[in-house]
């Protein structure tokens, strides 16, 4: 028996992130897992329940700019390489930034930057708007396992490990968004 809220209500799904819980939300194309990327004991949480290594960073994803700007290190990165990556947001692309000294190194693993997206993936945003900042944005599934694509998928992975799911449906996008190195433009993930 799951003891996971599942709704369809961004505010439910953000209220489970404000008192400290991991949550699993519909990406662009795949659903994932999610917390308060300053709460250092859910994203804990989250590399146990994907048995994933603390040294692997995670990345951020906002609704809007202001919810990701304060994770970038403004003062390193040239005004035109701002521009660039502001003009592919809200997208499904996720940029790697110069991380500023807010962002937690449980977050940032052993990565010196940070990888941030502000997604137009529907859900997603309200999502982000509901707890009004960034989250943590991993696939929903243990490592090395597919990622799941459904809310089923989600729940039978983590049957017991979630505080709430939201009820929505992953974007189009067939794969996970590509990851660019905002600095030097270079691919990362495609």
């Amino acid at each position: 028996m799951t003891s996971t809220i599942s709704s369809s209500d961004p505010d439910d799904i953000a209220q489970a992130l404000r008192e400290g819980g991991v949550v699993a939300y519909p990406t662009e194309a795949v659903f994932g897992l999610g917390c308060d990327p300053q709460n250092a004991k859910a994203v804990a949480c989250i590399h146990q329940i994907k048995q994933r290594s603390a040294d692997q960073g995670f990345l951020l994803v906002g609704a809007e700019f202001r919810h990701v700007e304060a994770f970038i290190d403004i003062k390193r990165v040239p005004s035109a390489v701002l521009a660039r990556a502001k003009s592919s947001w809200p997208g499904p692309t996720t940029w790697i930034f110069p991380a500023s000294s807010i962002v937690p190194k449980w977050v940032m693993g052993r990565h010196s930057g940070i990888a941030l997206r502000v997604t137009a993936h529907a859900p997603a945003a309200a999502l982000c708007r509901a707890f009004d900042g960034a989250l943590v944005s991993t696939s929903a599934n243990p490592h090395g396992e597919p990622p799941a694509r459904t809310l089923q998928e989600a729940l039978r992975y983590f049957p017991v490990e979630l505080a709430a799911a939201m009820d929505a449906e992953v974007g189009a996008a067939l794969r996970p968004t590509p990851i660019m190195d905002a600095l030097t433009g270079k691919v990362v993930r495609e």
